[in-house]
């Protein structure tokens, strides 16, 4: 059974479409995730685990799609 905390965070993150968490929030879904500093980093993250902090700084990750690593 899933934690109540993560089903309301599950349903924010479905409102946003589930696509971007930030440091200290918790994984909406498992896959491999981009900081936005620095989109050519990917990393695997399973659901439930507390995004990490990139290179010391609070970023926002972005879930990838496998085999896409957008340019900006």
């Amino acid at each position: 059974m899933k934690r109540i905390a993560l089903l309301k965070e599950r349903q924010a993150t479905a409102a946003s479409n589930g696509r971007t968490a930030s440091t200290g929030s918790h994984c909406p879904a498992s896959g491999l995730w981009s900081p936005e500093a620095d989109p050519h980093t990917v990393l695997s993250f399973f659901e439930g685990h507390v995004f990490p902090a990139f290179d010391g700084v609070p970023t926002v990750w972005r879930r990838r799609t496998m085999g896409v690593v957008s340019s900006n």
